[in-house]
């Protein structure tokens, strides 16, 4: 019983030790991974931007601001500038009336109000069905693609909706959803936003509405 006794303590100086090691070895395996993976996201959202915009050659994520659509809301924008000239910007949007709930995009205009490109950065849409929407919308074909389209004209709507947007066969819930994204991207963007400039300049176009 006294051998016993006489090694508890060895065994609890023996687990503290070998916690204290295990504690130093992760916390610093975790500095490098959060290092890494911050530098990833990094370079995955500089390719978005460069997915969705037309060509530029400053950083539009050190240049990234946010626009107010709500008290408790706001998209993030990204200007592109070329030669120190606005051509562009790529804005982070959202809906929530998804099938599945949340879908998130980056969507891409011009400095003439046309949609230069999107890419679908978050959903938990139906495989096979509401997944179509990362390529659905600019295939030409029928009334599919939206790549090019002026939205200061007309904001996108599907036909069954009486727009002249070809839904994604059985997903017009997902449909409807992502274009939602995509006209509250360009009614904040053209609302807020100076196409010439890029500079933010308040409300300037009351016939814009938010989806």
């Amino acid at each position: 019983m006294k051998k016993i006794k006489s090694s508890l303590p060895n065994i609890v100086l023996s687990l503290t030790f070998t916690c204290l090691i295990a504690g130093v070895a992760l916390s610093v395996a975790n500095k490098f991974t959060e290092s890494a993976i911050t530098a990833s996201k990094m370079l995955a959202l500089e390719y978005a931007i460069r997915h969705v915009t037309p060509a530029f050659d400053n950083n539009p994520v050190e240049e990234q601001y946010k626009i107010a659509v709500s008290e408790n809301d706001s998209l993030t924008f990204y200007p592109a500038r070329q030669g120190g000239a606005y051509v562009g910007c790529a804005v982070v949007s959202y809906s929530k009336n998804g099938f599945s709930g949340l879908i998130r995009v980056m969507a891409g205009f011009d400095a003439s109000n046309k949609l230069h490109g999107y890419s679908v950065l978050e959903h938990n849409e139906t495989p096979g069905l509401g997944t179509k929407m990362t390529a659905w919308f600019r295939e030409d074909k029928n009334r599919q693609n939206i790549i090019g389209r002026d939205l200061s004209k007309n904001l996108l709507k599907v036909t069954k909706d009486g727009g002249d947007v070809d839904a994604i066969t059985a997903a017009t819930i997902t449909s409807r959803a992502f274009l939602e994204a995509i006209n509250r991207a360009y009614s904040t963007y053209y609302r807020d936003t100076d196409v010439v400039s890029g500079a933010t300049v308040g409300a300037t176009d009351a016939g814009v509405r938010d989806e």
